[in-house]
C-alpha cells in the first residue's frame, strides 16, 4: 500500500509525481518519515555550520541547504516546486523573488534598516511566502534564518519553543501562532511574527 502523508495545518501538500520521489521504500508511516527527515536535517546542519557568513545570502546555498536536509528522503531535495501550491508566488517567478530577498536582506543589514529580530522575522517570512521548494520550506526558512543571525552574531530564534510541548512542526498551539504570525505578516503587519520567534 502506498504511503500517504499526514499534513499539519498550514503544510503544503505534496503532488502524487512529487510523493512519488520518496527515496526508502520502507516508509509506510508519517512518524517513520519524520524520523528520517530528522535525520537528514541534523546532518544538513551540521554541514551548514561550517559554511562562511558570505555563503548564507547565495541562491547558491539556499538550494543546496535543502538538498542537504531532504537528500535521503526526496528526489527532488534542492530542486524548486514546478507547480503552484495553497501558498506561494507563481512557480515560474521563484528564479526572480528568491534573488530579489537576498538582496534586500543585504541591503537591510548593511543600512541597519530594521532591528535584527525583524531582519530575521521579515527574512523568514518572505522566504516562506516564496515558498521555493515542493515541501520542507518552513524547516528550511528557520534553519536558513538562525544561520543568518548566528553567523552575524545574533542569538538564533526559539521559534516558539517556551509555548508548549509540542514542536513546530506538530498541530498545536505552537503552531496555530506560528501559522497565525505569518498570515498578519502577509498584511505587512510585523510584530507578531517577532514576538513569536522569541517566544
Amino acid at each position: 500500500m502506498a504511503f500517504t502523508p499526514k499534513y499539519p495545518k498550514g503544510a503544503t501538500p505534496l503532488t502524487r509525481d512529487e510523493l512519488a520521489g520518496l527515496i526508502p521504500n520502507y516508509i509506510s508511516t508519517q512518524g517513520e518519515l519524520n524520523s528520517l527527515e530528522r535525520t537528514n536535517i541534523l546532518a544538513a546542519q551540521k554541514w551548514a555550520s561550517k559554511k562562511p557568513s558570505s555563503d548564507i545570502l547565495s541562491v547558491g546555498f539556499v538550494y543546496n541547504l535543502h538538498a542537504k536536509m531532504f537528500d535521503q528522503v526526496w528526489k527532488w531535495a534542492g530542486s524548486p516546486r514546478t507547480s503552484d501550491k495553497n501558498i506561494g508566488v507563481p512557480w515560474s517567478q521563484i528564479t526572480t523573488a528568491l534573488p530579489t530577498l537576498l538582496k534586500n536582506v543585504e541591503t537591510w543589514i548593511s543600512g541597519s534598516v530594521y532591528s535584527w529580530d525583524e531582519i530575521g522575522a521579515r527574512f523568514h517570512h518572505r522566504l516562506v511566502e516564496i515558498h521555493v521548494f515542493p515541501n520542507g520550506n518552513g524547516r528550511h526558512a528557520r534553519i536558513v534564518t538562525d544561520l543568518l543571525l548566528e553567523k552575524n552574531g545574533q542569538i538564533p530564534f526559539s521559534w516558539g519553543e517556551n509555548q508548549g510541548p509540542l514542536p513546530l512542526e506538530e498541530e498545536g498551539a505552537t503552531r496555530t501562532e506560528y501559522i497565525e504570525a505569518l498570515r498578519e505578516a502577509d498584511l505587512k503587519k510585523f510584530a507578531r511574527l517577532v514576538r513569536f520567534v522569541r517566544s
